[in-house]
């Protein structure tokens, strides 16, 4: 038995209407931490309707609704928290905007990166891509180790990212991710999202 749990990442590209039924029927398959919303190239108002959509059902099954990106957006829109990547707004942007919220940051293969944002103050730092992907262009491939290093040396949990499937998350549970991030290892499992995370529950 493991304390590691699933972070879910949405599809790049969604119709909050037409969206709903897999995300609630994923949320029903067991225990998921957490949910990202990551829209990119959309306008302000597509990502505010997306939230106003998805958020309430996210956090009526007690998992956080986090915004990719917009500090401002996550705010203004009730979002339990927000995600920075390294090219976007930086930790403090996002803790100012966000004082109690959740804030994590991307930190790549980097450990250097990942040290700085835990001693900022983030709350989880992501590593990654550990697999090949087809949902974003990874700028980095990290290595399986570096969980296992992070876990020995630091208390800000670590969120495994890139191409992660039931097949292949056992390696990144053993080396002590404390969340998978996992967006087409659920949305395209062929038994559905609510068997995906049934099996990742299981696997934990």
């Amino acid at each position: 038995m493991s304390n590691c749990r699933l972070y879910l990442i949405s599809p790049p590209k969604l119709s909050a209407a037409n969206f709903l039924g897999p995300l609630t029927e994923a949320l029903k398959g067991g225990d998921v931490a957490s949910f990202q919303l990551r829209l990119k190239h959309v306008s302000d108002d597509e990502i505010r309707r997306a939230c106003d959509a998805l958020r309430p059902v996210v956090q009526q099954h007690g998992a956080a609704f986090i915004l990719n990106d917009r500090p401002d957006l996550a705010a203004e829109l009730g979002c339990d928290g927000v995600h920075v990547g390294q090219e976007d707004a930086s930790y403090g942007e996002a803790r100012a905007a966000l004082p109690k919220g959740i804030v994590g940051v991307t930190c790549h293969d980097s450990r250097h990166l990942a040290m700085e944002a835990a001693e900022a103050g983030a709350d989880y730092v992501a590593f990654g891509a550990f697999f090949p992907t087809t949902t974003k262009e990874p700028k980095t491939t990290a290595d399986i180790e570096l969980l296992s290093w992070w876990s020995e040396m630091m208390v800000v949990p670590s969120v495994a990212i890139g191409g992660i499937t039931v097949a292949n998350g056992p390696a990144l549970v053993e080396a002590g991710a404390d969340f998978l991030a996992v967006s087409a290892g659920v949305w395209d499992h062929d038994g559905g999202p609510e068997s995906a995370v049934r099996a990742f529950n299981a696997l934990f």
